[in-house]
């Protein structure tokens, strides 16, 4: 019986150590992807996003009550402004975000939190380097572990101290970049300008314009697709359908209209305001000197049953815009009803060193301007959102804005009523399929300003916005504004993308139970055979008395 249970004993401890390493990853395992760091910029003397972007830390759930000197592993769900200050608090070394594949499997609920909590986050300035990293296999077994190790601090010392023992895995993070970072002044904003020439030497000129450019968390994953892809599309529509009717001199009107696409729209919309001193003041002559009826801002249109006109001034009666105005409500009473349309007017603060919508450096220069959009507020999360993707986008709403949008156009430089509208078939002009393409095309890369200028990729979507100004619109120009060094209205800074390597390893403790686990396992061998003829003589005699 002796014998049997040494056995016995020996075999379980055996089977226990062989078990333990073969569920165990490997002692010292290695994953390396790469992050995206948060923004980082200065404009107008205003600092905004993280300083830092070395990690050397153990991971932990943001459900951990203790995250110094830990990397906060985190979904789209976890990332919360209070979740995010108490890392800052606790002095953590770093936050990583997991991001879905699929942005549209997230709740409405969770995407809406998230973009609150990013907008807010990147109002200040912080030392803790932030990274946003999308899911992958490997990445969520982590989060999961981490998760797993914070359900247990509920349970008792005994069972948390023999699971770190046992089963726990440390993940290690390591971005070991030693160089600096460096600031980045000589970023080029590149404005794109198009005309339709209408019919009379002092025609008016009606401005259409959009800025192309995105923002988000991380540069490196702002696609910007409501903000403003929708913008920028339905721009694109509009000078394909006018150039129809401006090409033959029957359908032209008596309006110069003139399109432009500008850089730099998420920084103060800084192409604007570059482009109109380059109109007004340096220009000899420019549409912008003449007699400008009104400009019309395009931002964030993908979605929603709502269309607000922000103003920086209530338009006067019988004035170009307000005729407008009424022209768009009358489209939208007759054909889309349950459109709601608001005026809001919001005076431009002069103290104020940054503006709220594009039709504002306009006011400021005198020229009547305002912005359409389906926000209200100018500080909404959703103009300014990694998860602001294809996912956000209705088509059927997209399509109907611009046909309003169109259809308000033509009804103001033609002076024609609905029923000659609906024989000019705007409707059917617009088509689906060209919408979808195009917001998939300005969606295929990030359009962060920072990137559009220096990443090939991106340079080739800036030229080929041009290539579409081209085939639609004359006196095509391309205005790159290039920053003074010593005075950057806008500094930028490098690392945005990292190499991230991630160490999977078991505790100190597991490697010192599983060394008493094979100093036992040796101790019962070593008696064993100390002990061979005792054993032998015990067996012999069990076996025999089983046999009578």
């Amino acid at each position: 019986m002796l014998l049997r249970g040494v056995s016995v004993a020996a075999v379980l401890l055996l089977l226990c150590v062989q078990s333990l390493y073969g569920s165990a990853l490997p002692a010292v395992s290695s994953y390396e992807f790469t992050a995206y760091r948060m923004q980082q910029y200065n404009v107008v003397q205003q600092k905004h996003g993280c300083r830092g972007a070395i990690v050397v830390a153990e991971a932990r759930a943001a459900d951990e009550p203790v995250l110094n000197r830990r990397c906060v592993i985190m979904k789209v769900m976890d990332f919360t402004t209070e979740k995010y200050l108490e890392a800052q608090r606790q002095s953590a070394a770093a936050i990583m975000i997991l991001l879905p594949k699929n942005i549209s499997s997230v709740p409405h609920d969770n995407v809406q939190s998230f973009m609150v909590s990013e907008s807010e986050a990147l109002l200040k300035e912080t030392l803790m380097p932030v990274y946003v990293v999308p899911e992958d296999e490997q990445l969520l077994y982590m989060y999961e572990e981490v998760k797993q190790a914070a359900a247990t601090r509920t349970s008792s010392i005994f069972i948390r101290v023999l699971r770190s023992m046992v089963t726990a895995t440390a993940f290690q993070i390591l971005v070991s970049n030693n160089s600096p970072i460096k600031a980045i002044t000589d970023n080029t904003i590149v404005t794109l300008e198009g005309v339709l020439p209408g019919t009379g030497e002092d025609a008016p000129t009606i401005v259409i314009t959009a800025h192309y450019d995105s923002f988000g968390l991380a540069p490196w994953l702002s696609y910007g697709a409501d903000s403003n892809g929708s913008g920028v599309t339905i721009l694109l529509e509009l000078a394909r359908l006018f150039q129809k009717l401006y090409s033959s001199p029957s359908t032209r009107p008596p309006y110069n209209l003139m399109f432009s696409l500008t850089g730099g729209g998420k920084y103060n919309f800084l192409g604007t305001k570059r482009w109109i001193e380059e109109n007004l003041d340096h220009a000899e002559s420019s549409l912008l000197h003449d007699n400008v009826a009104f400009v019309l801002c395009l931002d964030t249109l993908a979605n929603s049953d709502k269309l607000y006109m922000h103003v920086s001034r209530p338009p006067k009666q019988d004035t170009p815009i307000q005729s407008f105005i009424q022209q768009m409500e009358e489209v939208v009473s007759s054909r889309f009803p349950w459109v709601k349309v608001g005026l809001v007017h919001k005076k431009i603060n002069l103290v104020e060193s940054t503006v709220a919508w594009e039709h504002e450096r306009y006011s400021l220069r005198r020229i009547p301007s305002f912005t359409l959009s389906h926000l209200e507020d100018p500080k909404s999360e959703l103009r300014g959102s990694i998860l602001d993707t294809m996912s956000q986008v209705d088509f059927r709403k997209l399509k109907r804005n611009g046909i309003i949008i169109a259809e308000a156009l033509a009804r103001y430089m033609y002076n024609l009523s609905d029923k000659v509208i609906k024989c000019m078939k705007i409707e059917s002009d617009f088509q689906d399929g060209r919408m979808s393409n195009l917001m998939s095309f300005l969606t295929s890369v990030p359009r962060a300003s920072q990137l559009l200028d220096k990443e090939p990729s991106h340079i080739l979507l800036v030229n080929s916005l041009e290539h579409e100004f081209k085939r639609y619109l004359q006196q095509v120009h391309r205005h790159a504004f290039r920053q003074d060094k010593r005075d950057p209205d806008i500094t930028f800074f490098d690392q945005m993308d990292q190499p991230i390597v991630m160490y999977r390893v078991k505790p100190a403790a597991f490697d010192l139970f599983l060394g008493g686990c094979i100093a036992a396992y040796l101790g019962i061998v070593y008696y064993a055979i100390q002990n061979f003829g005792y054993l032998y003589t015990k067996l012999k005699a069990a076996v025999k008395s089983k046999h009578q």
